[in-house]
């Protein structure tokens, strides 16, 4: 690869993928993004973390070779004006196939809207993976965050962020208007005699069963990996009014559980008729399904029929395979209404483990979920795809602090967690994991913790003598 500005390091080898998982050598290239702002200060320090997880944890064996590449305001400063996100970098990316980068500037003035979609749009990273777990010692607004353990799965390339919409009065919003309400919203009975305002702007909502299968697949796969307590995905939906879409995602995630992977999965739906059944083995079927659906005497016949079919089906499929307990042992798939769950992470947060989700919901809720836990400064990301994996910070880039080495990489280190992860050098993350856990119950933090923790730290530690405190702590 011939590259205008960039040269790639003189060691180091190439990941490549193999049926979307990566196949890592002990000395992978890995493009990184410093990112603006505190970006500055972030890196050098999560950097240092790195590397030394890596040495101690394998001794020399395996080794990051780390290539710089641009993005945001950095890019420009090296490409030219807009140039926010240059060929260089998209080319380096999808050579190495996995990346990480900090905090990067929303462009204003020209360009593209958003770096961060962008780059998951470019590389179709279509799973946005966010953990959500506390650290003793952490302060958080909640009082039992510990209690919070989850990994949400975001659907990453679809649903209102594809951002196809068309501003309130001009030309094609107003010929889309008409359309819909002349000709599609009538020709719907359903829809009755609504109609949109002359005066709406309008947006697409497109989701996918391609799209959300992908993301459901990922997700179910990884709670393959949890231990058995964890080994839960929950599908979070507001299929209750939005059906087609949000409905849709919930149905296609239930159909993939129960295909592709019918010998690992057990829908709460089906756990029901097989725990009714183990309870009372001559029950009937009709019996069993007025314990499974609420209201059942006040349903129609019709729909009374339809669920006593229901439990016929499954305790004829499955029952040789998942009845007599051993559903216990696979993975649960059950469903949340959007609204509800984000309720009950505050209120019931160890009922859950794995949230997959599209992509509004899931944006919302990793934020809501990394407050429980003490905030976006300990929230990791990563954006995974077939081909490609791009790990990030979540917050912003605080350009006030920056250069002034001390606000919290927490958040790009643990990123780098997942990212070690990701590559199968979990001795590495471990490492990580462990270090950063110690230096918070010793209060040793940076100022955005030490502020809020009782009694305050002061002096807090700067953001290079956090990374250093890590690495102390490293067992």
């Amino acid at each position: 690869m011939t590259y205008e500005k960039l040269s790639p390091p003189a060691t180091g080898s190439q990941i490549t993928f193999n049926q979307g998982e990566p196949v890592v050598p002990d000395d992978p290239i890995i493009p990184f993004i410093r990112g603006d702002g505190t970006g500055i200060d972030l890196w050098p320090a999560s950097q240092r973390v790195f590397d030394a997880a890596v040495e101690k944890a394998y001794g020399g064996k395996r080794k990051i070779s780390w290539f710089k590449v641009y993005a945001g305001d950095e890019a420009c400063e090296k490409y030219g004006t807009y140039q926010y996100l240059p060929q260089d970098t998209l080319d380096a990316i999808k050579t190495y196939g996995v990346a990480i980068k900090g905090p990067l500037t929303t462009p204003i003035g020209g360009g593209i809207r958003s770096l961060n979609v962008a780059l998951r749009q470019i590389f179709d990273l279509y799973a946005c993976i966010r953990p959500c777990r506390y650290y003793a010692g952490t302060p958080s607004p909640h009082k039992t965050p510990e209690k919070l353990d989850v990994i949400i799965y975001r659907e990453n390339t679809e649903d209102i962020y594809l951002g196809i919409e068309w501003r309130q009065g001009t030309e094609m919003c107003d010929r889309l208007i008409k359309l819909l309400n002349e000709d599609l919203i009538p020709g719907t009975p359903e829809h009755g005699k609504k109609q949109i305002p002359l005066d709406a702007g309008i947006g697409i909502k497109p989701i996918s069963k391609t799209g959300s299968q992908r993301l459901v697949r990922r997700a179910i796969k990884h709670a393959l990996r949890l231990p058995k307590p964890k080994q839960m995905v929950t599908l979070v939906h507001k299929g209750n009014i939005m059906k087609y879409t949000e409905g849709a995602f919930r149905d296609w995630g239930y159909e993939l559980a129960t295909t592709e992977f019918r010998a690992e999965c057990v829908t709460e739906r089906e756990s029901w008729i097989l725990s009714n059944k183990e309870k009372q083995p001559t029950i009937s079927l009709e019996e069993n399904a007025r314990q499974i659906e609420p209201g059942y005497d006040a349903l129609t016949t019709e729909k009374q029929e339809k669920i006593c079919a229901e439990v016929k089906l499954v305790l004829d499929t499955i029952w040789e395979t998942h009845g007599n307990g051993q559903w216990k042992d696979k993975i649960m798939v059950n469903d949340r209404i959007a609204d509800s769950i984000f309720q009950q992470i505050q209120t019931r947060p160890d009922e859950y483990s794995i949230l997959a989700t599209m992509n509004l919901n899931g944006d919302y809720l990793s934020d809501a979920a990394a407050a429980v836990v003490g905030g976006l400064g300990m929230g990791p990301g990563a954006n995974i795809g077939d081909i490609c994996a791009i790990f990030e910070a979540t917050h912003g880039t605080a350009p006030k602090h920056a250069g002034l080495d001390r606000v919290n990489p927490g958040s790009l280190i643990l990123s780098g967690v997942m990212m070690l992860e990701y590559l199968g050098w979990q001795e590495a993350a471990d490492l990580i994991t462990q270090g950063i856990g110690a230096a918070i119950s010793n209060r040793e933090v940076t100022y955005d913790l030490a502020r809020l923790m009782e009694p305050p730290v002061d002096p807090p530690l700067k953001c290079s003598e956090f990374a250093e405190a890590i690495i102390k702590h490293f067992g």
